[in-house]
């Protein structure tokens, strides 16, 4: 199986695991200069910004899949969404979820912050 069909199956699981979870899908693939954002869901006044690897092999750390510098990347694009859509009073998070190749998901929310 290539990459981005392994990829793109894994953000589907990780789509329906949200969905599963309450919340609504709002934003695929968003991309902004900075960067991309894998998914965006919503649920009541919570917008959760999500970064999806998916992989064949075991996760060692997850702070080795998603590096300070693509954090920041993360951070921006989410700025950026949050001014084109107008969405104000929202609480935001920023969630890692590691699918592996069985679609098992391992879903960190609050994985980090604009402080990290």
């Amino acid at each position: 199986m290539n990459n981005k069909l392994l990829g793109m199956q894994g953000e589907q699981a990780v789509a329906d695991y949200l969905k599963e979870q309450g919340f609504t899908i709002i934003a695929r693939n968003y991309r902004q200069r900075y960067g991309e954002i894998d998914l965006i869901g919503r649920k009541k006044n919570m917008l959760t910004f999500v970064e999806v690897k998916t992989r064949t092999h075991q996760f060692i750390d997850p702070a080795e899949v998603i590096v300070s510098s693509k954090q920041r990347k993360i951070i921006l694009t989410a700025y950026t969404f949050l001014n084109e859509y107008a969405y104000t009073d929202m609480e935001c998070r920023f969630d890692i979820a590691l699918v592996n190749h069985a679609h098992e998901i391992h879903y960190i929310a609050n994985a980090f912050a604009e402080s990290d």
